[in-house]
């Protein structure tokens, strides 16, 4: 069946005024995590990373906890603002997170055994290079070199964690668009094609991964939101640079991208279009990351039934997740939930933990990084939308 969306009711805006709208939106949710959570590492002056909770404990306060990956983004979406609209504070604020990063890990960003992490921030480093050029992005070799040593000989894909034979989504897709973005292009396209020849469900979503056991293959079957996002990234980001050499194989990955971005409108958004679920810890990011990609799709897909699919599913999940937010002290605190209303988290209650190789949800999920970032990325997503001639003037509001 094609994808619809119920309509909201309200008076028509003027595209500049939207545009200008979704922009201070981004600006609001940019200062809500930056004053929120942004701190000193260790109090040296001009260093900048995020507090993993709010409010803060004294573990979070001192970066003792802290989330490699959830880092990676806090760095990703400074991106996006500078990207937005580069200032001089955006450029210092995002060279002292980039610079933390690389003190916190005492100068070895590959020394975490974990791919996935280890994948997105060397996206997020790839950004910095591209925006950032007067700086040398010596982190950035590196974490190349690490992945392309780890993609296994006999899957040809990158294993999730050092010396486990788990190969999941999380860890190969982000690895498929960075080298995708690196021009390595056979490389991105046999991680890619692997998850889609091995993890595609029958409802046309991608699972998270397989296991190599003693009984043989296990697939955890888990659909997850971000799982898609990152697929749809690869595909669209392979199928950008073989559309000029190769515009057949490039129309096969725009043709699963389309596909994965009606799947998505399908089985994870709500009858209002907007993307359902939430959660705190990891959990938090998931639906961020779907947006992000989701945003790419709204302007790059080859199809313009796919772009109107993408931008609605972006627009009216923004649209939602600002209208249940909560004000305090003037700027946003984003709900889990972007369907419902957020909470205000108390400092009492339980705080999000690592357990096997994953972060949980703290007592409130509110109060976790990782889903005031969601939040973030999905305003910086809609301001990105409303900024470009496809985008302005399509405020869910309007259709």
């Amino acid at each position: 069946m094609p994808y619809r969306s119920k309509k909201f009711s309200a008076n028509p805006v003027p595209s500049e005024v939207q545009a200008d709208l979704w922009d201070h939106r981004a600006d609001l949710a940019e200062s809500a995590v930056r004053n929120r959570h942004g701190h000193r590492l260790w109090a040296i002056p001009g260093t900048n990373l995020a507090a993993t909770a709010w409010p803060a404990a004294a573990a979070h306060r001192w970066s003792l906890t802290w989330h490699y990956w959830w880092q990676a983004h806090y760095l990703d979406c400074q991106l996006d603002a500078v990207s937005r609209r580069p200032t001089k504070e955006r450029l210092k604020t995002v060279r002292a997170t980039r610079n933390s990063m690389i003190l916190r890990n005492f100068g070895r960003v590959t020394s975490n055994h974990y791919y996935d992490d280890k994948a997105w921030l060397a996206l997020a480093l790839q950004r910095y290079k591209m925006l950032v050029p007067t700086h040398r992005s010596v982190a950035l070799r590196p974490l190349i070199m690490n992945l392309t040593d780890a993609v296994d000989s006999a899957t040809g894909v990158l294993p999730w964690k050092v010396g486990m034979t788990f190969y999941n989504v999380p860890t190969n897709g982000p690895a498929a668009m960075l080298f995708a973005r690196l021009g390595r292009i056979d490389e991105a396209a046999q991680l890619t094609d692997w998850i889609f020849d091995n993890l595609l469900g029958n409802d046309g979503l991608i699972k998270d991964g397989i296991r190599l056991e003693m009984i043989g293959p296990v697939t955890e079957e888990w659909a997850y939101s971000y799982n898609q996002g990152v697929m749809i990234g690869a595909c669209l980001e392979i199928a950008k640079r073989l559309a000029a050499t190769q515009p057949e194989k490039a129309a096969e990955y725009q043709s699963r991208a389309a596909n994965l971005v009606h799947s998505v409108a399908k089985h994870l958004a709500d009858e209002k279009g907007v993307v359902r679920g939430g959660g705190g810890g990891d959990g938090g990011l998931f639906n961020g990351v779907l947006v992000r990609y989701l945003a790419l799709a709204a302007l790059e897909a080859s199809d313009p039934a796919t772009r109107k699919i993408a931008r609605r599913l972006v627009l009216q999940s923004a649209d939602s997740a600002w209208r249940h937010r909560l004000d305090l002290d003037g700027l946003p605190l984003f709900s889990a939930d972007w369907a419902a209303d957020a909470r205000v988290p108390q400092s009492g209650s339980v705080l999000a933990a690592s357990v096997g190789g994953a972060v949980n949800s703290s007592e409130l999920p509110e109060r976790d990084l990782s889903v005031q970032l969601s939040g973030w990325m999905l305003m910086e997503a809609a301001a990105k939308l409303m900024a470009t001639p496809d985008g302005k003037g399509t405020s869910p509001a309007e259709k």
